[in-house]
């Protein structure tokens, strides 16, 4: 199995001594450089233990010998393309985020800036925690089995204001809602 521990501390800009510390029970960022290069034993507990400290899940840490990972060939920067100097490894979409459940949004029909066929991938947070996902797409459920989308424009108290995609729209409020899914990723078919 190759380890993409490396890949994934530098891709998230992490030093061994951040990634060390970042660890629960804290390790040492010799111990991290030796999981790192093989020079020790990437068990399910370390994997477990840095998997959790980089926001990922265990199982992105490593890949099958057979199965290369897609690679990062080149960035576009102000004067356009340019090749790197050296290819790294790409990190999934997912892997990019923190905690909290993935849920997706198919979109049919198009709303503001989204388009028929476009998936919104969110990510689960707490309620109390909606104050970093103000001015962000959300989806957030009400009663009855039904949702309210668009942007998150305010928080007060047990209320949720959420500002529909589109113009004239008026703004939704959900009270005490049990969980709001943050947009994280579009994914479009080009």
């Amino acid at each position: 199995m190759i380890n993409r521990i490396r890949a994934i501390r530098k891709e998230k800009g992490m030093t061994l001594a951040d990634l060390a510390e970042a660890c629960s029970p804290p390790t040492t960022p010799q111990t991290i450089g030796r999981l790192e290069t093989g020079m020790r034993t990437l068990s399910t507990k370390w994997m477990d233990r840095i998997g959790k400290a980089l926001g990922v899940e265990p199982e992105l840490l490593v890949r099958g010998e057979d199965a290369p990972a897609t690679q990062v060939i080149a960035t576009l920067g102000e004067r356009g393309p340019e090749a790197l100097t050296r290819q790294r490894d790409a990190l999934p979409p997912t892997a990019l985020g923190g905690g909290g459940n993935l849920m997706v949004l198919a979109i049919d029909y198009p709303h503001g800036e989204y388009r028929p066929g476009d998936q919104l991938w969110l990510r689960e947070i707490d309620p109390e925690d909606s104050a970093r996902a103000v001015n962000r797409d959300v989806l957030v459920p009400r009663r009855n089995g039904r949702y309210a989308f668009g942007r998150l424009i305010d928080r007060s108290g047990d209320k949720i204001g959420v500002l529909p995609p589109g113009h004239g729209e008026k703004q939704q409020v959900v009270e005490s809602p049990a969980w709001i899914g943050v947009a994280e990723m579009l994914v479009r078919r080009l």
